[in-house]
């Protein structure tokens, strides 16, 4: 018999710290897509979410105006953060990057002084009744762990985990303990979270993300567009030290030093600044921010798409350039990219600069197979992430969690 979530469901309502149809970020962009979807194939939904801007913002500052308002054709209801304590805060958190040991106590300051509402939360508990399914993401900011602290039967979590220092916070084992429900984005995502929390009794699911799939790369037209000529490897993404954004930039001034003769280029797209050694800004080319048609273009002229982040829960850009049927190349620290890469048989991954050199050797010098890599990933990603895919998993799994 088929689903209708109009008879067997309440609303649900999807929890992230900030919300916006341009504001940047992986989670983000994730939550936008899912949600329209769903609600596009008639699922009646919310976004819950605070007065901030975005990630990026001042967490202290209200934005936009609290309420209830309708934004790329989903309601949105907004609430104001509550005042915080920038000074402790970063402190608490520079240890994290540093990896310095932190207290329990200092679990708590950090979490508590982050991004929060209130508001929000009172929200949550007092009207629980109105919602089938919370659905918080990504795991780590107070909207989450405070959120499904107050109606944790209520709770499912699409965390968007990766092996990082916040992951091994004590109080994360509380908080994921408790959910009802756990939506991960790859397998290695799954294993991570059930590696260090107890997710026993909690019901769990690898779903994926959906990817849009509706266009086609045109290399020359990127050539035309941009003069660029010769080969190039293609970074895409935020352009910041957490995304190793610089080690790539080394290993590719190494080639260079290595391989005198090469007229491989490395083009970068994407927002934020980056600094280019002297030697090689002949041939780093930084695009800045583009249109998708023309990241398109730029996947489907490259030699391959590199991803180097070790950050990773999924990771759009490898499914785009699989699309534009080109193969990847990425860090072999990063489980979750790793796996994509040995799974779809239509990439290489690299441990060190020997590795990242001879990954793009054999694709230099061999076309053909970089060819037939490229066909094989967008198989993979045809079969495994589009929205049409990816909805009918979400409502099945929200299904079978209100049946319980």
């Amino acid at each position: 018999m088929p689903f209708h979530f109009e008879e067997a469901m309440k609303k649900l309502g999807f929890v992230i710290p900030w919300y916006g149809d341009k504001i940047p970020g992986g989670a983000e962009a994730e939550l936008r897509g899912i949600a329209k979807h769903l609600s596009a194939a008639g699922v009646d939904l919310e976004i819950l979410t605070t007065c901030v801007k975005e990630f990026g913002s001042d967490w202290n500052n209200d934005f936009h105006k609290p309420g209830l308002t309708e934004e790329g054709g989903l309601k949105v209801r907004r609430f104001k953060v509550r005042k915080r304590d920038t000074a402790l805060f970063d402190s608490v958190n520079y240890k994290f990057i540093t990896g310095a040991p932190v207290t329990p106590e200092e679990e708590q300051d950090f979490m508590r002084e982050m991004v929060n509402s209130t508001d929000l939360y009172d929200y949550l508990e007092q009207h629980q009744d109105d919602y089938s399914l919370y659905v918080y993401i990504p795991y780590m900011f107070g909207t989450t762990y405070y959120g499904v602290l107050r109606v944790p039967e209520k709770a499912v979590v699409i965390p968007c985990l990766h092996e990082e220092a916040y992951a091994h916070m004590e109080l994360f084992k509380e908080m994921f303990s408790k959910v009802r429900g756990a939506i991960y984005l790859a397998q290695s995502e799954h294993d991570l979270a059930n590696r260090l929390y107890p997710m026993s009794q909690v019901k769990q699911a690898v779903l994926g993300a959906g990817v849009d799939s509706d266009f086609e790369g045109d290399a020359s037209r990127f050539r035309e567009k941009t003069g660029i000529t010769d080969p190039f490897i293609l970074y895409a993404g935020r352009k910041d030290e957490g995304k190793n954004i610089y080690l790539l930039i080394d290993y590719f001034r190494e080639f260079r030093l290595r391989n005198k003769g090469s007229n491989l280029k490395l083009v970068l797209i994407g927002g934020g600044e980056v600094r280019i050694p002297e030697d090689i800004k002949s041939e780093v080319i930084d695009l800045g921010f583009v249109e998708r048609e023309l990241k398109y273009d730029a996947c489907a002229a490259s030699l391959c798409l590199c991803q180097p982040s070790v950050h990773e829960s999924f990771s759009i850009v490898i499914m785009e350039s699989w699309l534009c049927r080109r193969p990847v190349l990425v860090h072999g620290g990063c489980d979750v990219t790793r796996s994509f890469a040995i799974g779809s048989n239509s990439g290489l991954y690299f441990d060190d600069y020997y590795e990242f050199e001879g990954a793009l050797k054999f694709y230099i010098n061999n076309p053909d197979k970089c060819e037939i890599m490229g066909k094989t990933g967008r198989e993979f990603v045809l079969n495994n992430f589009t929205w049409d895919i990816i909805v009918k998993r979400y409502t099945d799994f929200f299904e079978s969690l209100t049946e319980e």
